[in-house]
């Protein structure tokens, strides 16, 4: 008979049977069950290879409850579970099952990933495979049944088993599984699970960021954008731009590249808009009220088409007597000043009144007020976003899509899972299919504005069937509730390149290189490393990034640093085969010496400490550096890419009457250091070059970005002549107004089939080249094989998509925008999770990444304008030093930064020193730390809102109020 304890355990089971049954991996469990009979065993897993997981896992929980119970079978089971990988199901037994809301968010992400499985199935299984084994989401058992699979009955058929198990784990799991697809560099499936797209956050200019650090996505990099995702205040937005009187070019490549009859330009009598045919031909449905996509080459006029529609747009709302309110939304701050001077401004200012809202101007009244004001605004997407979150929230300053008629959204294409173009565009689809079922109540729907989106290209998000390509296009049309996406009918305005390929030979000799592998050798030995990665690869660079950061998680300081290092050779390598050795040098030499830099405190009596290992790693650049500059001398060890784009540039200069071109690179290390190499080529200036870089305004690296202005100036110096070769990132590729370029060259750099369009389209001038320098280890010629595939894959799909019925189009819409609020009620229910959360920051605490001493808990910071995150206790200020920064030039509203913060014992840096309204304020990186939740260390935060913490607002009065006494006391004493 069983005992009341038995019957009590025997009712847990049943009562999570359910759970238990999808939870359970039966095969792994069986090992460790000791009591049940070898019979019964045999009989599971015969369930199992014929029924599946779930009926075996069924008669599994059967044969266990089955009486009479041994004793401690209970426990034994339980201890089964854990050691057979089930963890979530054993948390049921163990009575710490997920609370409601966390186990529906789990539900959600699984119901999703089943969903999309059919997709997801096309990963790298391999890959997934071990980079979720070492995230330990998947258990050694787990790994290799999926290789297993793999290796037996294909990737697909892997991914199948992957996908299986993987949602088996204990929540949590999900956000580390698009960690790994960003990582593992499935760009598609990481936007098509709910993960943001890489514009906002993948790699920096240095190369892919493997383990999700804040850059953009491969190869991409952007002007100075507002990305604070959290509503800021009224301050954020208060800005005077200095160069508001300023008069400016007008020139549009629009109207000089299509000859438009009346050309932007600051005269009063030009207010007449003229498009031709094809113009008129891709506007008609928007003319009509419609939501459309207009999908038109670079500089073949789709702002003037804009600028158009929304002249017609108001007039006709005008007429009616209703009034029009149009938003145009841009990704990058300077496309604001470009569209409100070049296009809209100059065309519509007589008759509506016409403003412009960015980060980089300031007004003295708040964006509500001027959206109230004006007729068109143009701004950036993100300042909109904030101010329809402060409505939705119930603030006052709050502004509403109903009291906007029509939006035009630049760049479309960007409106994808995890953009702030989506997140405005979720509220419109949100509210679209709340006005279906009030319609279905007789009640009043909520008016919403005309969607117009622009693009050049939409792309086909990384698809390999033609299938997936209109999937993909589609999903863009639905983000943008589109009934329509609209072409050129005619092609002949597109102008056709001639496109080469320059494929540079590998080095017969690289003493210089085999120096720097024999140091990154050296530090292997000492830290006992056996990586599998060929030096000087992004792979590398992966594992190195991921064993930094597991070695700060275990505060091992020790591999910490040697991983540091050896990133940082892996860095000159790679430079090393793209620009001059001297330069990869100079990049090492700088590293060495700030990290000795850090060892020297301000205070000579402050003695810093330096490691065993610290030591080691100096000496052995020290010992290796003269080699190294010697080498770097020798000419006939320059990389062959450099004489190929040197034989280029000449070729460019000397056959054409007028040249003036554009080099797009990776990075703005190479940008900058190009250029410089242009300049001091005596035979360059021969011929006329007059070269200069322009790079992104993000502070994403360890290069100094430029500002705003100086982007501004040396476009405007290309505009008029003066520079003729612009060395750009990719910052230049999308959106802005460059003028007619007549030879383009990618070096090194290949991204996806959008890039390469958009740097295709820089080439405006008639008898235009494009070309492709191949770089050592870039693969940018298969990748530039792969995207011209793409680019025809992705014109034959919008062909496809305008063959549509018009009732198979829209079921298709509704389907993906239904899925898209079903993905956002994922992200929600997280977002819930995070406030469940952020009760607590005495749970939290930080310890220096550089040498792991605790600094601080989370009670002792505090948060400034909803951004900066602030320790002003005393006792910080006794672990800390300051040390200048020349480079730290960002000025603010009313705060400025003036000085790093770095730690007494090792010299890490911690961050940056703050002068708000008058008070200094230790402003911290969390970067810079290991963080500390509840016991669990974690390493890999880059950003604070990685952080489920809600820390407290910096109370400036209080702190004001404490100094002053504090001043007055010791000047009694």
């Amino acid at each position: 008979m069983a005992s009341e304890s038995d019957e009590i355990q025997e009712r847990l089971i049943e009562s999570f049977a359910s759970r238990l049954e999808e939870n359970i991996k039966v095969e792994p469990v069986l090992h460790h069950l000791h009591f049940i009979r070898a019979e019964e065993k045999e009989q599971i897993r015969q369930k199992l290879r014929t029924d599946g997981e779930v009926s075996a896992a069924r008669l599994l929980v059967r044969v266990v409850l089955k009486r009479p119970h041994d004793d401690g079978w209970f426990r034994a089971f339980v201890d089964a579970l854990l050691q057979g990988g089930s963890e979530l199901a054993a948390r049921y037994l163990e009575s710490t099952p997920p609370n409601p809301e966390v186990e529906e968010e789990n539900d959600y992400c699984v119901k999703l990933v089943q969903l999309l499985a059919p997709g997801l199935v096309e990963m790298k299984t391999e890959a997934v495979c071990l980079h979720c084994f070492s995230h330990r989401i998947l258990t050694e058992d787990d790994k290799e049944k999926i290789l297993a699979e793999t290796n037996n009955r294909g990737p697909r058929s892997g991914a199948s088993e992957l996908l299986r198990r993987i949602v088996k784990c204990p929540p949590g799991w999900y956000s580390t599984f698009l960690q790994v697809l960003r990582e593992t560099e499935h760009q598609h499936l990481y936007e098509l699970t709910g993960g943001s797209p890489e514009c906002e956050k993948g790699t920096c200019e240095n190369g892919p960021s493997p383990a999700g650090g804040e850059a953009a996505a491969e190869g991409t990099e952007y002007m100075e954008v507002c990305v604070n995702e959290e509503p800021q205040p009224d301050s954020a937005d208060l800005y005077e731009s200095p160069d508001m009187s300023e008069s400016m070019d007008t020139t549009s490549p629009d109207s000089s590249d299509l000859g438009a009859t009346a050309a932007a330009t600051s005269s009063p009598e030009e207010t007449e808009i003229s498009l031709r045919d094809y113009q008129m031909e891709v506007a008609r449905p928007a003319l009509e009220g419609k939501n459309i996509i207009i999908c038109l080459p670079t500089g073949s006029g789709k702002t003037r088409v804009a600028v158009y529609i929304t002249k017609k747009h108001l007039d006709s709302r005008r007429a009616e007597g209703k009034p029009g309110k149009v938003v145009i939304l841009v990704n990058k701050i300077p496309l604001v000043e470009q569209h409100f001077s070049t296009e809209f401004s100059p065309f519509l200012k007589h008759t509506y009144k016409v403003e412009r809202v960015s980060g980089d101007s300031q007004l003295k009244i708040s964006f509500a007020k001027i959206v109230q004001r004006n007729d068109i605004l143009i701004c950036t997407a993100q300042i909109l976003e904030n101010y329809l979150e402060r409505a939705n929230s119930g603030e006052d300053e709050g502004v509403k899509l109903s009291d906007l008629t029509l939006i035009i959204i630049d760049e479309c294409h960007h409106t994808q899972k995890g953009g702030v173009y989506n997140h405005i565009m979720m509220r419109y689809l949100k509210q679209k299919h709340k006005n279906i079922k009030l319609k279905k109540e007789q009640k009043d729907p909520v008016p919403l504005p005309q969607i117009l989106g622009l693009t050049a290209s939409p792309g086909v998000g990384g698809a390999n069937t033609m299938g997936k390509a209109v999937e993909h296009i589609m999903r863009i049309c639905a983000n943008l509730d589109a009934s329509r996406i609209m072409t050129m009918s005619l092609r002949e305005d597109q102008k056709k390149l001639r496109k080469t390929t320059l494929t540079a030979e590998d080095k017969k000799e690289d003493p210089f290189g085999d120096v720097i592998k024999a140091i990154m050798n050296a530090i292997h030995d000492h830290a006992k490393f056996s990586p599998t990665c060929d030096l000087g690869s992004q792979n590398y660079e992966q594992w190195a990034v991921q064993k930094e950061r597991q070695a700060a998680k275990e505060e091992n300081q020790t591999e910490r640093v040697c991983a540091e290092y050896l990133r940082r050779y892996n860095e000159g390598l790679i430079l090393s085969n793209t620009i001059r050795m001297c330069d990869a040098l100079r990049c090492l030499n700088k590293f060495h010496t700030e990290q000795q830099k850090k060892k020297t405190s301000v205070d000579e009596e402050q003695n810093i400490q330096t490691t065993t290992t610290e030591r080691f790693l100096f000496e052995l650049f020290k010992d290796k550096k003269e080699e190294l500059e010697r080498l770097s001398k020798i000419p006939k060890y320059e990389n062959d890419s450099l004489t190929k784009l040197k034989t280029k540039i000449l070729q460019e200069f000397s056959t054409r009457q007028e040249a003036r071109g554009i080099i797009f690179t990776k990075t703005r290390h190479s940008a900058i250091t190009l250029s410089q190499w242009i300049q001091e080529n005596p035979k360059f200036a021969d011929i006329g070059v007059k070269p200069s870089h322009v790079i992104g305004g993000g502070d994403q690296s360890d290069v100094k970005p430029m500002t705003a202005a100086e982007q501004k100036d040396v476009l405007k110096k290309f505009r008029t002549g003066e520079v003729n070769l612009l060395v750009a990132t990719t910052v230049a590729e999308e959106g802005l107004d460059i003028p007619a370029c007549n030879f383009v060259i990618r070096y090194g750099l290949s991204t996806n089939e959008i890039a390469m369009i958009q740097a295709q389209g820089r080439g405006r001038a008639e008898d235009s080249s494009y070309t492709v320098v191949d770089v050592k280890n870039s693969k940018v010629a298969e990748k530039e094989c792969v995207n011209e595939h793409r680019e025809d894959m992705m014109n034959k799909a919008i062909q496809k998509i305008k063959t549509f019925n018009q009732d198979e189009y829209n079921k298709q819409i509704t389907e993906f925008q239904i899925q898209a609020i079903m993905e956002e009620r994922v992200r929600q229910t997280k977002q819930k999770q995070k406030a469940i959360k952020n009760e607590n920051p005495s749970a939290v605490a930080f310890s220096c990444r550089g040498c792991s001493k605790k600094v601080c808990s989370g009670e002792d910071i505090n948060i400034i304008e909803n951004m900066h995150r602030v320790n002003v206790t005393t006792q910080f200020k006794d672990l800390f030093e300051l040390r200048e920064n020349a480079t730290l030039q960002e000025r603010l509203l009313d705060y400025e930064t003036n000085g790093v913060i770095a730690c007494k014992l090792c010299g890490q840096t911690w961050g940056s020193m703050m002068m708000y309204r008058g008070i200094e304020c230790p402003c911290l990186h969390v970067k810079n730390f290991v963080v500390n939740i509840r016991g669990k260390n974690i390493s890999n935060c880059t950003r604070w809102s990685d952080l489920p913490v809600k820390f407290l607002p910096f109370d400036y009065a209080e702190y004001a109020n404490q100094m002053a006494q504090s001043s007055d006391d010791e000047e009694m004493d």
